[in-house]
């Protein structure tokens, strides 16, 4: 019998991703799918429907007895739901893509498709899912040093409105009809308009700051950056909300010891993980990459005032690629 992969939090937007990424190989059929959200009273009894790979699933209720026998427990719901399953001290290897259990001192970054080959794999602690945005700045910047070496690195990343979840989206969407119809806009999730808008800093009633986030990505890039141990110089970030639904844009200034030019760093960044889209392809942007694997780098441009620097763009689907990361560490744990 098939070891059993529990899912909290199918319902959401990760928690989607998540069906469709292992819907696409056998361990959609390991999947058994919990709600992220707490049940509201214990006689409810309304059966829900989800769908794994085409084939409709049933989605059940949280309760911790449906982890306990589980081989492999991945949080991708709340932050209440995933302390619940933390709280009943799964048996099985923990995959959190919620940062709840980051604090664990047994808890590891993660992200195979930064690491080498002969990293130690250790499962006996929580598999903290590296943010998404640590992850594609790994991938460039690793893709890179040991070709042609990094001075430094500056990274802007503009975060999409879906690292907040359905109620993120909803409210940038609810947004956008109030402005055109001229009338109060929701503020509940950003505390600030977001709609036609950037913003350096949420407002101050929102339950997630952008610092926050921005401290995150940072220690999770610091962890992937030495642990694949090329000696790349920790880069810059800056963090920014967007008003778009989906998917991470970044915007890269890298300055070599030695300039290349730009067809060798095209044909250094390309490999696993990494689509590359020369001069005379339209380079990639937040819509056109959804539902794509990795991450995809374009618009490769010397910087004219820096004679040792280039810029770069890249993009990636946030959830995709947090989807891929757990499919790769439920494939080692099983």
């Amino acid at each position: 019998m098939a070891e059993i992969i529990a899912l909290i939090g199918s319902e959401t937007l990760l928690g989607k991703e998540i069906r469709d990424v292992f819907g696409e190989s056998s361990l959609g059929e390991q999947l058994r799918l919990l709600e992220g959200e707490l049940p509201e009273s214990e006689d409810d009894a309304a059966v829900r429907l989800a769908e794994i790979g085409g084939t409709p699933a049933i989605l059940g209720k949280l309760d911790p007895e449906e982890v306990e026998d589980a081989a492999v427990v991945i949080l991708a719901g709340t932050a209440e739901s995933s302390r619940l399953a933390l709280q009943s001290s799964p048996n099985g290897v923990v995959i959190d893509l919620t940062g709840a259990a980051e604090e664990d001192p047994d808890a590891r970054v993660r992200a195979p498709q930064v690491e080498t080959s002969d990293y130690d794999v250790d499962h006996d602690g929580p598999q903290i899912a590296a943010h998404p945005a640590s992850v594609a700045i790994a991938l460039v910047l690793c893709r890179l040093h040991p070709m042609f070496p990094i001075a430094r690195a500056i990274v802007h990343i503009f975060e999409p409105a879906s690292e907040r979840g359905k109620s993120g989206v909803e409210e940038l969407q609810r947004q956008t009809v109030g402005l055109l119809s001229f009338q109060q806009i929701p503020k509940e999730v950003f505390a600030a308009q977001l709609s036609f808008n950037m913003l350096p800093k949420l407002g101050e009633e929102s339950e997630v700051q952008l610092q926050d986030v921005e401290d995150r990505i940072d220690r999770h890039l610091a962890t992937l950056l030495e642990r694949a141990d090329t000696g790349v110089p920790m880069p810059s970030i800056r963090l920014t909300q967007a008003p778009v639904f989906h998917g991470y844009s970044m915007s890269f200034w890298i300055e070599f010891e030695d300039a290349p030019d730009v067809f060798s760093v095209e044909e250094a960044l390309s490999g696993d993980w990494i689509d590359v889209r020369s001069g005379d392809v339209e380079p990639p942007d937040n819509a056109g990459i959804a539902g794509q694997s990795g991450i995809s780098v374009g618009a490769i441009t010397p910087d004219r005032n820096a004679g040792n620097a280039v810029w770069l763009w890249v993009a990636a689907d946030n959830l995709r690629l947090n989807a891929e990361t757990a499919a790769l560490i439920a494939r080692e744990a099983l």
